[in-house]
């Protein structure tokens, strides 16, 4: 469970241990899903009047185009965050880095910030492996695959370093 009510988190800090699933609404079109339910812990507690604190974690993988070759790369994401959460009328809501709560509901609600984290999180690069080879930028050919049959092309602007003899 990820949605608390904040009277009784005003009275008594909430230990977190839930899952955000991959398919629930707070993700949004174009987001990096993660493969299968995230893992989030922590400790939900007041802070004062109107005012919350969230340590936790999140952990989960996800699956990524590879940067050389375009193929599924998978990847471990974790990440430990501090959260403060205030309430609209409060100073602190003017800060950037606090979440507004909005001050007529009961409920805080986890699910935006772990979102928000995971985004932060989620590689915007990746390989499949260490030695991937890429494909070709002729064909497109997956070079992992084996070679391609594109004949080797030559840049001409290196050509006179070519026929600088070397001195071995």
């Amino acid at each position: 469970m990820l949605v608390f009510d904040k009277r009784s988190v005003e009275t008594k800090a909430v230990q977190v241990d839930a899952q955000l699933s991959p398919d629930d609404p707070v993700w949004q079109q174009g987001d990096p899903v993660p493969a299968r339910a995230l893992r989030v812990t922590g400790r939900l507690s007041s802070a004062g009047k109107g005012r919350f604190y969230w340590h936790g974690k999140v952990a989960g993988d996800v699956t990524v185009p590879c940067r050389r070759c375009l193929a599924d790369a998978k990847v471990q994401v974790q990440d430990e965050s501090h959260v403060i959460f205030a309430e609209a009328d409060s100073e602190e809501a003017e800060d950037p880095d606090v979440y507004v709560l909005d001050e007529r509901s009961y409920e805080l609600d986890l699910r935006p910030v772990v979102r928000e984290q995971w985004l932060l999180n989620v590689p915007s690069y990746a390989v499949c492996r260490e030695d991937c080879k890429g494909i070709c930028s002729t064909c497109g050919k997956d070079l992992n695959e084996g070679p391609c049959a594109c004949p080797e092309s030559r840049d001409s602007r290196w050509d006179a370093l070519r026929r600088v003899p070397t001195k071995d």
